[in-house]
This record gives structure tokens, C-alpha cells and sequence, in this order.
């Protein structure tokens, strides 16, 4: 795995730091307290910053310009490793994460998009966040902008809910080139599909791939392969021992 050099960012109180990737296992541990979802977290770490830090275009100055790329975030029941990233790249201030899940701290157990900077949505029930992920895209083609990226990240189990069936089976007939799915696979879903999760997508339309979770440049690879006229799914399995 390669190691991320660390970035310069500005946080919202104009401070500026220098944190990378070696810095998230800190960041994650000043978020205490009851029902932190652990290994939901730290399963999506390593995905979340490679596109935070190598593929999403989007800064905290341009997290509500419309020409941004847009990460949804699904899997919203373990976000720490989310409000690590968002940190870590500037999007919210460090002092904040202590706070997490206590009653006047805008980092909830769930993203709030009206509270947490740089949300794109309100996660709750599982199984939503692709279905808008496919919204989104559908509406910035309908207003002819084509430049910005569409991202949702969601859970393997997740991909049991009946409403990413819909939104998976429209997607690749739709020709949403814009859409881009990155699916956490932790060995956490009851219902193991046959040929694995990728070839789900495949018979959809979809470009896929897969590779492993931990791998930064294998990471980068996935993200950044070409899918003229299709959307991406790329599905980053992670071993449960790690998670």
C-alpha cells in the first residue's frame, strides 16, 4: 500500500494544518462514547481518503459550488472515519470531534447534511443513499452538467434493501456515466450473492471491479477507470479482521 503524503488544508476558522493520511487513526480516537459502530468505521477509511485526497473534486471553499463532485455517504451508522476525512481535508475543525454523538455536537451518529460541512445528505435507514446518488445524477444531466461526479458509498449488507435493486437496475440502462458506486464488502451481509457483488452490477450495465480495501493505489486504480457510458461500481473488500 502506498502512504499518502500529508496535504495542506484550510480548515473554516481559517487555520491552516497539514494532516494526512497517518494522522486519521488519531483523529478517529478523539471520537468517543456509546454506539461509535466501530468496525463500520474503520472498514471505509482507507477508501474514504483516497477519493477525499486523490479523486473527488471538491474543497470546503467549493463544497456548495455547482460544478463540485458529489460524495454521498450511505453507509451513514459508522461515520467516524467520514468526520475524520472531512478533518483531516478541512471541512470541519478538529475540535470538534471529541464531541461526537453527545447531544449539542453537530457530528451525529448519522450525518446531518444541514449540520456536518461538506455532506451532501442525512443518512437514516439503510438502503436510501443510492437510489439519491442516482437522483443527483439524473438531475445534473437534466440541467447539462455533465463535469461534476456523482459518489455514494454504501455497505454490502445494505445492498439487500429492495430500493438498491431499483436503482442499480436503472442506472446502467440509463447510461449514468456521471454515477459512481463504491461498495464496502466486509463480509457483513446475511446473503452472499453467486459470482460476488460486482457481477451484480455487471448484469446491470454497470463497469465494476474489485479490489482490496486496504490497497491505496489499487484504491486509486478502480476509481479512475475509464467507463464510457456506464456507471462505476467498485467494490473494496475488506477482511472482517480488519474491519
Amino acid at each position: 500500500m502506498t502512504k499518502t503524503a500529508p496535504t495542506t488544508t484550510r480548515g473554516h476558522q481559517g487555520l491552516t494544518s497539514a494532516l494526512g493520511h497517518q494522522d486519521l487513526t488519531r483523529l478517529m480516537a478523539l471520537m468517543t462514547g456509546d454506539e461509535k459502530h466501530g468496525p463500520a468505521a474503520t472498514s471505509t477509511l482507507d477508501a474514504l481518503w483516497v477519493l477525499y485526497d486523490r479523486v473527488l473534486r471538491v474543497t470546503p471553499e467549493t463544497a456548495r459550488a455547482p460544478g463540485r463532485d458529489r460524495f454521498l455517504l450511505s453507509k451513514g451508522h459508522g461515520p467516524m472515519a467520514y468526520y475524520a476525512v472531512l478533518a483531516a481535508k478541512g471541512f470541519l475543525d478538529e475540535e470538534l470531534l471529541p464531541g461526537f454523538g453527545s447531544y449539542a455536537s453537530p457530528l451525529g451518529h448519522h450525518p446531518d447534511r444541514m449540520l456536518v460541512p461538506g455532506a451532501e445528505i442525512g443518512s437514516g435507514s439503510l438502503g436510501h443513499g443510492l437510489p439519491l446518488a442516482v437522483g443527483t445524477a439524473l438531475g445534473l444531466r437534466a440541467q447539462g452538467l455533465t463535469g461534476p461526479r456523482v459518489w455514494v458509498l454504501v455497505g454490502d449488507a445494505e445492498l439487500d434493501e429492495g430500493s438498491n435493486d431499483e436503482a442499480i437496475a436503472y442506472a446502467g440502462p440509463a447510461g449514468l456515466e456521471q454515477l459512481h458506486t463504491l461498495v464496502i464488502d466486509n463480509a457483513s451481509a446475511t446473503h452472499l450473492r453467486p459470482g460476488g457483488i460486482a457481477s451484480r452490477f455487471e448484469a446491470a450495465g454497470w463497469s465494476a471491479g474489485t479490489v482490496d480495501g486496504r490497497d491505496h493505489d489499487a484504491l486509486y486504480a478502480a476509481f479512475t477507470a475509464p467507463h464510457p457510458g456506464r456507471p462505476r461500481a467498485v467494490v473494496a473488500r475488506v477482511e472482517p479482521k480488519d474491519a
